[in-house]
């Protein structure tokens, strides 16, 4: 990926947010992706993606690091933050300096920087004049999304919510909010499941959710199916934590 240009990365990863008509396209791991090369294109630190539920109330769905998945749900907890003002405004929020955003998200601000972020953007997913979640993009600079950037990073945000929206072949609110229902609970169990890996390889939990991944590819399972057989016990945790190289199993098929 370093070897190419920006040009070609950004070819790439609409190609790749496009393909939703598979067979076996998994929401988590496509939210995924979405983070990964958000990074890549916005020279972010981390990124995260938070989905609305039933009720309209955001919940994590994905993010490329564990400090990111932490300091989400802190804005989940605290009900402040860049991307809670993101999903509620409908409107992207950039370009944010965290140590001189006290007076406005005191708690996170606080929070964000004892994670070592200095800076913080949030873009909604948007589909017109409905909004299902938004993309938080933390940076441990004081970095500034220029207008290139934010227009990259909104055509991200706007692909992965029309990719997912057509997957679904949604025509009314009521099956949208029951399906992203659906993936944000299947994220529960693989949270579960990468923890399990992290202890049992002795890896960190990014590692094994990288690793889990990388198997569920290789062996052509749904990373959340995947994820209910680690947590189950009846998956062999020694042969999928081959996927990863610095782990060091210690046990096949014990039950969490």
């Amino acid at each position: 990926m370093t070897s190419m240009t920006r040009e070609q990365q950004l070819i790439s990863a609409f190609v790749e947010l496009a393909d939703t008509l598979i067979d076996d396209f998994d929401v988590i791991d496509f939210l995924y992706g979405l983070t990964q090369r958000t990074v890549q294109l916005l020279g972010v630190t981390a990124a995260g993606v938070m989905l609305a539920d039933q009720r309209g109330h955001l919940r994590p769905a994905a993010a490329s690091t564990e400090e990111a998945r932490l300091l989400e749900l802190f804005e989940i907890q605290t009900d402040t933050g860049p991307c809670m003002d993101s999903y509620r405004s409908k409107s992207p929020v950039v370009n944010v300096d965290l140590r001189a955003a006290e007076s406005r998200w005191p708690h996170f601000a606080a929070a964000a920087g004892a994670a070592g972020f200095s800076s913080a953007h949030a873009l909604p997913l948007r589909l017109r004049d409905d909004t299902i979640g938004a993309l938080n993009l933390f940076s441990a600079e004081n970095t500034r999304l220029t207008e290139q950037d934010q227009r990259v990073g909104q055509a991200l945000a706007d692909t992965a919510t029309i990719g997912i929206l057509q997957h679904r072949g949604l025509r009314h609110a009521e099956i949208l909010t029951d399906q992203l229902q659906a993936a944000l609970n299947s994220r529960v169990v693989i949270e579960q499941a990468k923890g399990i890996l992290a202890e049992r390889g002795a890896i960190g939990v990014d590692e094994a959710f990288d690793t889990m991944r990388r198997h569920a590819r290789r062996t052509h399972q749904r990373l959340s199916d995947l994820a209910r057989a680690v947590t189950a016990g009846t998956a062999d945790t020694t042969d999928l934590l081959t996927d990863s190289p610095g782990s060091r199993p210690t046990s096949s098929t014990e039950s969490p």
